[in-house]
């Protein structure tokens, strides 16, 4: 059990999107300034149906949980105590929503919504943006005071991405919310960095019957953590730094390093070991082959595209990346790796490619890890494919490339026209498509590398 008295916690962050990712995250950096004696305390707020099981299980709890992390050693584990309470508001429960958001003791409103969640409205259903900015108008009129809002979420500018939202979503209400806005919230931009796979029934057998403790809802990370933040915050904030957290101007530097190395390298591993049967990370990591490509692809393509951020070298990231992949506690799956492939190769390996051909540099590894995507799509039975948001489309252009590869860059969600009409890029796609096709994701890995004769290293 946490060893400081919960009770003195006061209900100054409301956070939206309790998963496995927040209480790996920021509920365990605020849980830790509290075990130094920090009164800051976290309140969750659900606004999906999906939510109500986080509310009966965290209720079941006293709001406690156990977070594991597995590293190369023995698990540590540790009871979470940051979440002092939880409030379940799905579509058409306003109230409880207005009611945090406007309460002069929030002073921090953080989010874990996922991509989609930054969006227009769709079919006329307000988005959790929309009760925000309602909730904002009562606090203006209350008079509770200026607010935070911090986004949690893996986006390149997460704090401009989430203004951007916040003030779409005030125009629709109306009222001059929107200079309010400007003028007393705030949105700082942050990176965000822990593997945090999937719960498994496993891991709540093996915490029960190995450590004693019954949770219904533990949360697995590896060892690693990062958390790199502007010191933007309109109403105070908890001494996160004491426990590591960076606060720091170069946030976009820090972004560019995890969104190209990290992010890319799990994106491009991602397919092509699927396509191989592999299941685990770790276990991609252990073959000789794709360990050498994601090395490659990230020492040779991603690394050159980057400026380096002092005191940190490009090729010590990639050391803990490769590193962090290699961890045989957490066993990620290939499979959590292929979600939302259509949102993420745009942000995490297409630019690296762009300016590799402004550059003049190499492409091939990159292009191999896209000609695996598009493979994937194309013959996985769509029931068996990870989740797309864009699925359906994704797998029409990846069902046109088994007659003409070429064809998946017409895919215009995806690829701009700076690619897809890029010869180099073109003529690179289809030879590791063929590749892929003709002699199995291995071999078209290994040939991207230049190992069998083919290639640009």
């Amino acid at each position: 059990m946490p060893d400081y008295d919960r009770t003195r916690l006061r209900p100054g962050i409301v956070h939206v999107g309790v998963g496995g990712f927040h209480r790996a995250h920021l509920a365990l950096y605020t849980h830790r300034v509290a075990a130094a004696g920090g009164d800051w305390g976290i309140v969750g707020l659900g606004l999906t149906p999906q939510d109500a099981s986080m509310r009966d299980v965290l209720e079941r709890q006293d709001n406690l949980y156990t977070l594991v992390e597995r590293g190369p050693g023995e698990p540590a584990v540790e009871v979470i105590g940051s979440i002092i309470g939880y409030v379940h508001a799905p579509p058409g429960r306003d109230d409880p929503v207005t009611e945090l958001v406007a309460a002069p003791s929030t002073a921090i409103l953080s989010l874990t919504i996922t991509e989609a969640g930054y969006g227009e409205p769709v079919d006329g259903r307000p988005t959790a943006f929309d009760r925000i900015a309602a909730a904002l108008a009562v606090r203006r009129a209350r008079e509770a005071g200026p607010l935070t809002i911090l986004s949690c979420d893996n986006l390149p500018g997460n704090g401009a991405v989430a203004r951007r939202a916040a003030l779409a979503a005030a125009e629709r209400v109306g009222g001059g919310l929107s200079p309010w806005i400007q003028e007393h919230c705030t949105f700082p931009n942050s990176m965000v960095d822990r593997i945090t796979p999937m719960t498994s029934d496993a891991d709540r057998a093996w915490l029960r019957d190995i450590r004693g403790i019954d949770d219904g809802w533990p949360v697995v990370a590896e060892a690693f953590r990062q958390w790199v933040v502007e010191d933007a915050f309109a109403a105070g904030r908890p001494s996160w730094e004491d426990d590591g957290a960076l606060f720091t101007d170069r946030v976009h530097d820090w972004e560019l390093y995890k969104l190209r190395m990290l992010n890319a390298g799990h994106s491009s591993m991602a397919y092509l070991c699927a396509l191989e049967g592999i299941v685990y990370v770790d276990e991609a990591m252990a073959t000789p082959p794709v360990r050498t490509f994601v090395e490659d692809l990230l020492l040779r393509e991603a690394v050159p595209t980057l400026a380096e951020i002092p005191g940190h070298p490009r090729e010590e990231y990639v050391a803990s990346v490769l590193e962090r992949f290699q961890n045989t506690g957490v066993r990620d799956q290939i499979a959590r790796l292929c979600i939302d492939g259509s949102a993420k190769f745009p942000t995490f390996l297409l630019p690296t490619i762009a300016a590799q051909l402004e550059r003049g540099g190499p492409i091939d590894r990159g292009a191999t890890a896209l000609a695996g995507w598009a493979r994937y799509l194309g013959v996985v039975e769509a029931s068996e494919q990870s989740f797309d948001a864009s699925g359906d489309l994704a797998r029409r252009y990846g069902a046109a490339a088994l007659a003409d590869p070429v064809a998946f860059l017409d895919y215009a969600e995806v690829f701009g026209p700076e690619l897809r009409d890029a010869p180099r890029f073109r003529a690179a796609f289809s030879t590791a498509y063929e590749r892929v096709a003709q002699h199995g994701p291995l071999a078209a890995i290994a040939a991207a590398g230049g190992r069998l004769g083919a290639g640009k290293a």
